[in-house]
């Protein structure tokens, strides 16, 4: 494994996500969009997980996702990112233009029950927070729409590990607040685990994702 990449592990669910150089627009119709979901499914002919959750924006996207066995995860975004950004190049005639995403995708694992919940919603809430849609349902390109029309020809996803709350869509629809956000967004930025306190304290033990503990910066000179 490359130095400084850290082992995506089995028996975890993850949130994964990454988004384009620059955030600039990467999906700029509903073509991109179905080209995007075929190469998905493609991935998961060739490494089959499970993917509870999904969001595709115009410059990022969002997965809540699980595997059988490590590093299959990796594996299966390794796959789709470049297969994606190769046909994005041809298909734009751009090859050689330079990389398509910010780099290798972001993951950060996530505790079930509340924590999965809160999470789910962040996702689900994406075009709704990006002023894209009304309602957070009427966004195609995303779980939620699918499972709300009950469509069968998207990213097939597998059934959520935890009820789903009564009143999902109504729920979604209202706004989370900050103090959610922001702890979500912080597991983005630092991959930290996302889940209550002791939860978190194991999660970077068993996982080891003690870097994801340390102060971000350099530390201070000594005196």
């Amino acid at each position: 494994m490359p130095r400084g990449r850290r082992s995506i592990q089995a028996g975890e669910i993850y949130h994964v996500l990454n988004r384009a150089v620059g955030r600039a627009t990467v999906f700029h119709k509903a073509e991109d969009y179905e080209a995007y979901i075929r190469i998905i499914q493609e991935g998961l002919i060739r490494q089959p997980v499970a993917i509870y959750d999904y969001c595709v924006m115009p410059n990022h996207w969002h997965f809540v996702t699980e595997a059988e066995y490590d590093e299959q995860i990796s594996d299966f975004f390794q796959w789709t990112t470049m297969t994606h950004a190769q046909r994005y190049r041809t298909h734009y005639r751009s090859v050689g233009e330079g990389h398509v995403y910010q780099a290798r995708f972001k993951s950060f694992p996530v505790e079930t029950e509340e924590y999965l919940i809160r999470l789910l919603r962040y996702v689900e809430r994406n075009p709704l927070r990006a002023g894209l849609v009304e309602r957070a349902e009427q966004w195609r390109w995303s779980g939620l729409w699918d499972w709300a029309h009950g469509a069968n020809d998207g990213i097939p996803l597998s059934p959520w590990p935890i009820p789903r709350p009564n009143n999902w869509i109504e729920f979604v629809n209202q706004p989370q607040t900050e103090a959610e956000v922001d702890a979500i967004r912080k597991c983005i930025r630092r991959g930290i685990p996302y889940g209550s306190e002791q939860w978190v304290l194991e999660a970077v033990e068993r996982l080891g994702l003690q870097s994801t503990q340390r102060p971000i910066g350099r530390p201070p000179k000594p005196k």
